[in-house]
């Protein structure tokens, strides 16, 4: 896991920044607060941040799925790239973090884009696809507990439009997955999910080494 991009000496990562990234003030207060958190190593990085949100643009997504909210940088990033009438279902399990999103979804004016669905992931993929939302989704970020991305991954698929777009966060896992010395639960099930993707035939790939490791999966 990682909050800037691996791989790269700092003085190069500190000058991408300083060249790429326009990041709106209420985003910048949000990622600076989050980096006092405790656990603030779940943050995204801001360049993966805006290379979603100019892919959502790209897109022209209107209707977005997150699996994983955290203190809701990300969430909050596609929804200020979505357009006024762009909708989010966003899920996650604590009230402790998302009351943290809350606040700057807010402070965003982006809080009635986004549907917080506070219940198992599993649960709410569920049930939207048995409320028929099959086939409706342009764009869904997977980033949360990493023993169920497999899951996540094929639910997603479901609820994903042809042509959307799926992106999965921390699939290099800080270069964990490339070492066979690491045979931890976490480590293994985002190794084979990998491996089954590159496989699959149903979507179109790539693997970007930005932030985590963040992979792309067009549904085709």
């Amino acid at each position: 896991m990682s909050k800037q991009t691996l791989g790269l000496e700092n003085y190069i990562y500190e000058y991408l920044l300083s060249v790429s990234i326009r990041e709106a003030e209420v985003l910048t207060k949000l990622r600076e607060e989050t980096a006092l958190h405790p656990r603030n190593i779940m943050q995204i990085s801001p360049e993966q941040g805006q290379f979603m949100a100019l892919l959502v643009q790209l897109m022209g997504a209107k209707k977005t799925l997150e699996i994983g909210v955290y203190t809701g940088y990300s969430s909050l990033v596609v929804a200020l790239a979505l357009p006024p009438e762009g909708k989010m279902v966003a899920c996650d399990v604590s009230e402790e973090y998302t009351s943290i999103a809350r606040r700057y979804w807010q402070q965003a004016g982006v809080a009635d884009k986004i549907n917080l669905r506070i219940a198992p992931a599993i649960e709410t993929l569920d049930r939207l696809i048995a409320e028929g939302e099959t086939d409706s989704f342009d764009f869904a970020f997977i980033d949360a507990d990493k023993s169920s991305y497999d899951d996540y991954y094929e639910r997603a698929l479901k609820l994903l439009r042809p042509g959307g777009l799926i992106a999965i966060d921390n699939v290099l896992w800080s270069g964990q997955v490339a070492n066979p010395q690491v045979q931890n639960n976490r480590t293994k099930k985002i190794r084979a999910l990998n491996k089954k993707i590159h496989q699959d035939e149903r979507v179109t790939i790539s693997m970007i080494p930005i932030g985590d490791g963040l992979t792309l999966a067009r549904r085709n």
